[in-house]
């Protein structure tokens, strides 16, 4: 299963089609990331499920072996046995490829009392510093020296504290909740991200014998344990995905319903698509899109911090808006330098015009099939979308990004009736 950017190369549009039918979403990427990395702490044996098969996940997996770690997947399952991993030193080559890799972080100082790494790497969407992260551990008693490019962390024993992030981040949540699991004491983390994720990690550590409670609120409230016992968990469904096929059936005209989601999850999406004239109907667990005959425009779309809009849903929306009958604005405040799909956007036709961390997205009649670059994940997702609508042929091209976040996208716009093949 190995998506090198060797073999695979684009995604060859014929646009124009509805797409019609139904679909499962797969497991979130976001939550089982961390989870994986979490698997590290107990040194026993973990069972993880509705594992979505990407290029994320694989070198996730690449770095529990690179640690010593014995790992076997099949069916859409992971079972990690962390009793043998005597590396506490990441492989810097994964490292800078996937910048969630720094979760490794607190797992690693939560089990050994150390850790070393490189800077992480990632997508082009700007910097995200890592200061909250480093300020948070060494708060807890972890000793960070930084030098040559690398981190080396270590600790003579993590204490719980009180701990105020500057800003909610996910991963800095993530890596203060991995580090704190088994630390002496009770840590308090204030500004807490409230990300479904979240709540996902820690429905994970407390099966595995962690006293973890807030989750989903600012508040997290985490009661040190000695240690971690073995546990199957099964990952919540990514609501980037979901989000992702609503926008592709609004855009297409089309009539989509996706199984395996949490409704509570997409509330934000489910109103901006509303606001579009896209018609939704909700089920338990199912969902169905109609996509409008007029796409109306959004006054103003900002991007938040769970529960507002998701800066992961940005990219999509900007591609529907560019067929609005309107003016559109999109405020990006979560992270800066995430507009470069609007250049290759225009080069189909969109009108878009982009000022710092805001987007003026003007309507126009129809977007032309055109060569365009996938520059990040959800970017590339986005000129994906573009291309299901537009007239004519569109080239995807540097698709490797999209990999790392869609299993089987273009299978799964195939069985709802795109025309669209790699090449």
């Amino acid at each position: 299963m190995h998506y090198g950017g060797g073999i695979v190369k684009k995604y060859i549009i014929n646009g124009g089609k509805p797409l019609v039918g139904e679909l499962s979403v797969s497991g979130a990427k976001n939550s089982v990331l961390p989870i994986l990395a979490a698997t590290v702490i107990s040194g026993k044996s973990s069972l993880i499920s509705n594992i979505p098969m990407l290029r994320d996940v694989e070198v996730m997996i690449e770095i529990l072996n690179s640690l010593g770690a014995k790992v076997k997947l099949g069916n859409g399952n992971v079972i990690i046995d962390s009793s043998s991993i005597s590396s506490v030193s990441l492989p810097e080559e994964l490292v800078r490829e996937m910048r969630s890799s720094i979760i490794f972080m607190g797992a690693l100082l939560a089990r050994f009392g150390e850790a070393k790494l490189s800077y992480p790497g990632g997508c082009e969407i700007g910097p995200r510093p890592i200061d909250l992260h480093l300020k948070s551990l060494r708060q807890m008693g972890a000793v960070i020296e930084e030098a040559h490019g690398y981190l080396y962390c270590k600790t003579k024993g993590l204490k719980g504290t009180d701990i105020q992030l500057d800003y909610p981040s996910v991963g800095a949540t993530e890596n203060i909740m991995l580090a704190a699991v088994t630390a002496e004491g009770t840590t308090i983390i204030r500004n807490a991200a409230r990300e479904p994720e979240i709540i996902d990690l820690q429905n994970y550590l407390n099966k595995a014998g962690g006293r973890i409670k807030g989750s989903g609120t600012s508040i997290i409230v985490i009661e040190g344990v000695k240690t971690l016992d073995e546990c199957s968990h099964n990952i919540i469904p990514d609501r980037i995905v979901a989000g992702t096929y609503m926008v592709a059936s609004a855009i297409t005209k089309g009539e989509i319903v996706l199984n395996n989601i949490v409704v509570d999850h997409l509330q934000s999406i489910i109103a901006k698509l509303r606001e579009t004239g896209t018609y939704i109907d909700i089920n338990d667990n199912s969902i169905k899109v109609i996509g409008p005959e007029n796409i109306k425009p959004i006054e103003m779309l900002q991007t938040l911090p769970f529960p507002g809009f998701p800066t992961d849903m940005q990219a999509q929306f900007m591609t529907l808006l560019s067929l609005g009958k309107g003016t559109s604005i999109i405020n990006e405040t979560v992270f800066e330098n995430r507009f470069k799909h609007g250049e290759e956007l225009a080069r189909m036709g969109a009108n878009i015009k982009t000022f710092g961390k805001i987007a003026v997205i003007k309507g126009v009649e129809e977007l032309t099939g055109a060569r365009v670059y996938a520059k990040d994940l959800r970017g590339g997702a986005a000129l994906v979308l573009g291309g299901l609508r537009a007239k004519g042929i569109t080239e995807v091209e540097n698709i490797y990004h999209i990999k790392r976040g869609y299993e089987n996208f273009h299978a799964n716009l195939q069985k709802l009736g795109a025309d669209i093949k790699l090449a």
